[in-house]
């Protein structure tokens, strides 16, 4: 079984694509105009990652205002937001998330290492309800597409307070069966996987009998993951100060089945393979675990194989870094990585979407264009890396028709979600790296 590979999700918006969002934030083009220019967009990032050669294609968030709030807004300049929210919510480092989306008002905020920060909607009554479903997204996205397809979902996190007449409870509740829908429906709609990404790594320091685990059976956990980034918004990071010696030996005594890992920009790479490897597992709490290849031919799943273990998908590209990996260098950190984690439990990502938000100048690259383009050549270099390793590590050919089909998204404190007796399967989580105070006590 040659090194799996994987696109995490998000491309840079070309610069007319991020024009076309602020012209419509100030009237001068219709909603429909808008989306004529983000099927453009869609259609360019599908057909240049298929020439790039991703076994599984996506989007690249191209329709979404951001993966934090494409549920609540048309843009992140407040157009098209839903009827019970308003703009000047909690500011945004991804520390914070959508944790005060019930707060009265904007108060303080962390920023990114930059000084730059992002301000989220505030809920101003009940009951909460997406706006627009990651589906909606899938569905424009895929027509004639015959490659199989990522997608994104989301959730909504939640706070401490209440507002008159909605009860953080009565918030909770809605938000579980809206986050619920948002999945099921993403299957509905042809994913066969879909990924959460949660922002704080508070997964792990969960001391809550709702904790994710509980309302799933061994079957269903086989099929979630978890990822971690510092972040990467701008061509800057939120937490990258955090060792991950505070998060990794934790995180591994979840009783997930895989786990997408930011590594190429780490400073000390092998300090952090030794650390998956002393800590990844085969087994959690009942629960072989387990990372299914999808054979898919023209978006029909045509068979599953399981491997009998746990994989940790390292980061071989940096998307902040305008500086395109050679595959060699790719190949290079791989066969390294092998030498802490074993060959079967070994896979090969990018540190992070490289553009989570839609307006963003990717300052370090220069333009969004260039970025854009350099995005490409990564995902090319990351692809023909992990084909190069896997020759040099003795791995066996695999059928190109077999791809892993996943679909991203954001979900924090998804405990809530988890809880219920929601038979959702095929999830996988994704999490940023958590700071420094968070309490990382597995349960």
């Amino acid at each position: 079984m040659p090194i799996p590979t994987e696109v995490v999700g998000s491309l840079p918006r070309p610069s007319w694509l991020q024009q076309a969002f602020g012209d419509y934030d100030q009237g001068k083009i219709t909603y429909e105009e808008l989306q004529n220019y983000q099927d453009k967009a869609c259609e360019d990032s599908i057909q240049r990652m298929v020439a790039a050669g991703e076994p599984v294609v996506t989007d690249g968030e191209q329709r979404a205002s951001s993966f934090a709030t494409y549920p609540l807004t048309d843009t992140l300049g407040g157009t098209g937001l839903a009827k019970n929210l308003v703009a000047d919510g909690q500011y945004f480092a991804l520390y914070v998330e959508l944790r005060h989306i019930m707060t009265r008002s904007a108060h303080g905020h962390n920023s990114f290492d930059d000084g730059h920060h992002r301000q989220l909607p505030r809920l101003t009554g009940g009951p909460f309800r997406y706006k627009t479903y990651a589906s909606d997204y899938l569905q424009k996205s895929s027509k004639g597409v015959s490659a199989p397809m990522k997608t994104v979902n989301g959730l909504r996190n939640s706070s401490d307070e209440n507002l008159p007449d909605y009860t953080r409870e009565q918030f909770l509740s809605d938000l579980c069966d809206e986050c619920e829908k948002d999945v099921r429906q993403a299957f509905n709609a042809g994913a066969v996987r879909v990924s959460i990404d949660f922002t704080e790594g508070r997964l792990a320091s969960k001391n809550d009998p709702r904790n994710p685990w509980t309302g799933f059976t061994p079957e269903e956990r086989k099929n979630i993951g978890i990822h971690t980034c510092p972040g990467g918004d701008c061509d800057s990071v939120h937490s990258f100060d955090v060792p991950y010696e505070s998060l990794l030996p934790s995180m591994f005594k979840m009783n997930a089945g895989y786990f997408l890992i930011q590594c190429a920009s780490e400073i000390e790479k092998e300090k952090v393979y030794k650390l998956v490897g002393d800590n990844i597992r085969k087994d959690a709490n009942g629960v072989k675990q387990v990372s299914f290849l999808i054979a898919v031919r023209k978006n029909k799943v045509l068979k599953v194989r399981a491997k009998t273990s746990q994989v940790a998908f390292i980061g071989v590209i940096n998307p902040l870094n305008p500086t395109v990996e050679t595959p060699e260098q790719v190949a290079d950190a791989l066969v390294v990585a092998s030498k802490y984690i074993s060959k079967d439990q070994l896979g090969a990502t990018d540190d992070c979407g490289f553009s989570p938000f839609s307006i963003d100048s990717k300052p370090k690259h220069g333009s969004p264009d260039y970025a854009r383009d350099v995005a490409f050549m990564k995902i090319t270099a990351r692809i023909k890396g992990a084909k190069i390793a896997s020759e040099r590590l003795g791995l066996e050919d695999r059928d190109n028709s077999e791809f892993v089909l996943i679909a991203t998204s954001t979900y924090e404190n998804i405990d809530f979600i988890f809880s219920r007796e929601a038979g959702v399967a095929n999830v996988d989580v994704y999490s940023h790296r958590p700071k420094q105070e968070d309490n990382l006590q597995a349960k």
